[in-house]
């Protein structure tokens, strides 16, 4: 297939996406958790003494992980597939920023909007999809946490209070933001039955 042809596939898909007016994926998607927030604090860390060589690497890394993140609904075909991909991709994603940034970096917080997404993307009808991806973030946290090993990139440990505030924060901001988008989305079908 000539490329020509690939990106006007890929467009189409893109187009087909947007046009879905599927609101349990749509809500996943504003609320799916990224690592793009470490990147403020790790450019801060940059001109300290004592820091360790390759934290750009560190936060590009972040990065990456964060807009497959981002993007996990855009490519999938369904609305039930973007979901689980979605769910998946913010438990790993989670998992992957904790071993990179360290345990005292706070990232691990994340899996709790991990559990509360995975438990709000489902309706009554797909809890066989919901309950697993509920239980993997859990699951992930009980047997991983204290087992990360050093991270491949050391900040002293300022920075690292600085992370875990801003992550602590993070992950409170988006639980209230996950109740404000949830709640209109299951206010809305009660309200027009009235």
């Amino acid at each position: 297939m000539p490329l020509k042809s690939k990106l006007a596939a890929a467009a189409a898909r893109l187009g087909a996406y947007a046009a879905n007016d599927a609101p349990l994926a749509a809500a996943g998607k504003q609320g799916c958790p990224g690592a793009g927030r470490q990147y403020a604090v790790l450019s801060d860390v940059r001109g300290r003494p004592g820091r360790k060589r390759g934290h750009a690497g560190a936060a590009a890394d972040a990065m990456l992980v964060s807009v497959f993140c981002d993007g996990a609904c855009d490519l999938a075909p369904q609305p039930l597939l973007g979901r689980a991909t979605l769910s998946l991709a913010g438990t790993a994603n989670t998992l992957f920023c904790t071993w990179l940034l360290g345990e005292r970096s706070g990232t691990e917080l994340f899996l709790i909007p991990c559990i509360t997404l995975a438990s709000l993307l489902f309706g009554p009808g797909e809890r066989i999809w919901m309950l697993p991806l509920a239980a993997l973030p859990l699951a992930a946290y009980i047997l991983l946490h204290g087992h990360f090993g050093p991270p491949p990139h050391l900040y002293q440990d300022d920075a690292y209070a600085s992370l875990f505030s801003m992550n602590a924060i993070s992950v409170g901001t988006l639980s209230i933001f996950f109740g404000i988008v949830f709640s209109g989305l299951y206010a809305g079908p009660a309200k027009r039955a009235n």
